[in-house]
């Protein structure tokens, strides 16, 4: 029952932001959102490029074509993820290095619609997919804003599309409870998971249901599992999960994530629209270096050593970036600042090691321009960031420095 939940929940958690997206925000489909710089109204932004996002929606008689500008000396993806969070694909000069820039025509898997002689037809897995495009700053943001705004859809007439699902209202504090069982088959029919267990987890689920509805014991059995040992299951599970390292957990699965559901759902419940590993390894801060919960009363100090400095991990760039708990928001502060990466002018110690500080005021001995403000009474927690990482860190040979309390 417990893995029946869990399973779901990925799912619920992408419905959630369909409907906040299209009901609450009103972005509409086959419409790119062209997110202001330095902010990002989903959970967990990155505040190192110029956001843009869609939902795209085809059929199987149309397809939709997204422009890509030519961006050439910073880092740029158009990452398209399903309906479970699993990316589908990134259109980059990586992943496309004969035709980075130009026509897509996103199809859906299996159809055949006219699309133009010069673009590279990319299928989808289902009518609909998330695009969350990113383009670097580098310093530059107003380069960076005009060529995110010369990312565009050419949307042909007459595309059927489909309500998001209804579903029932749940928050980051108290998850979906037993109710997560009252549609299981709609739900699984409503996108083709790539999980190769899939249908084992959703047979799981579908005779729960059934069970569920027999009586209004089954009924409540059902809900004080889910209650007592699902959820409670999944909040811990949160606050560490995969390779564990100096207060910082990774996943390496994100993105794609095989048969890992809580990965899954940890990923898209702290960080929905994760990429791959090639594209960018997480490493999430929760705790310090001696496990104890990161909190604003404290001081705290990463200290890169000379020789394994950020800068040497990744081919793209890197950043570290401060959020609420447990809603993963950024954190306002005096200083507006709620990042520090690889253009913030960071200096370094005497002796070539990098140090950032973490507390509510600047800590005595610290370097201002290294200090990121945290919340004075509050829980909060770190994404540090790799993009393009490099084969040490996929490979989980190198770690950010640990999170060390400082007395």
């Amino acid at each position: 029952m417990v893995d029946a939940y869990t399973y779901l929940y990925g799912r619920y958690l992408v419905i959630q932001q369909e409907n906040y997206d299209i009901n609450v925000e009103k972005v509409g489909y086959n419409k790119i959102k062209y997110n202001p710089l330095g902010t990002a109204q989903f959970v967990n932004p990155n505040l190192d490029v110029a956001y843009l996002e869609a939902w795209i929606a085809v059929d199987k008689d149309h397809a939709v074509i997204l422009n890509v500008p030519k961006i050439e000396g910073r880092y740029y993806t158009a990452e398209l993820l399903d309906g479970w969070g699993e990316v589908i694909v990134n259109i980059n000069n990586r992943n496309f290095p004969k035709t980075p820039y130009g026509k897509f025509a996103l199809v859906l898997k299996g159809t055949n619609p006219t699309i133009p002689a010069d673009a590279v037809k990319i299928e989808l897995p289902s009518e609909k997919a998330k695009m969350l495009a990113r383009v670097e700053l580098k310093g530059t943001p107003d380069i960076a804003q005009k060529l995110q705004k010369q990312f565009t859809f050419t949307v042909p007439d007459g595309i059927k599309i489909a309500p998001p699902l209804t579903i029932p209202e749940f928050t980051p504090k108290a998850p979906i409870g037993g109710e997560i069982f009252d549609k299981v088959e709609e739900v699984a029919a409503s996108y083709p998971d790539v999980m190769p267990k899939a249908k084992e987890y959703q047979d799981k689920a579908i005779a729960i249901e059934k069970y569920r509805k027999t009586d209004d014991k089954a009924k409540a059995h059902v809900d004080e599992v889910v209650k007592t040992q699902a959820i409670p299951g999944f909040l811990a599970g949160a606050k560490g999960f995969g390779t564990q390292k100096g207060g910082w957990s990774v996943s390496y699965a994100a993105g794609n994530f095989g048969d890992d559901i809580l990965a899954r759902d940890i990923i898209n419940y702290g960080g929905l629209w994760a990429n791959r590993k090639e594209e960018a390894v997480y490493f999430i801060g929760l705790i310090d270096s001696k496990n104890q919960p990161l909190s604003g009363d404290k001081v705290y100090e990463i200290r890169f050593p000379k020789d394994a400095l950020p800068g040497t991990a990744v081919d793209a760039f890197w950043s570290t970036t401060l959020y609420s708990v447990p809603d993963y928001r950024v954190v306002d502060n005096k200083l507006k600042r709620y990042n520090l990466n690889n253009v913030s002018g960071l200096k370094k110690n005497p002796d070539g090691s990098l140090s950032i500080w973490l507390a509510s005021s600047l800590p005595k001995g610290a370097i201002e321009s290294n200090w990121l403000p945290t919340p004075a009474g509050k829980g909060f927690s770190l994404n540090f960031r790799t993009y393009v990482p490099k084969k040490i860190v996929q490979d989980g040979q190198w770690f950010p420095a640990p999170i060390e309390e400082k007395k």
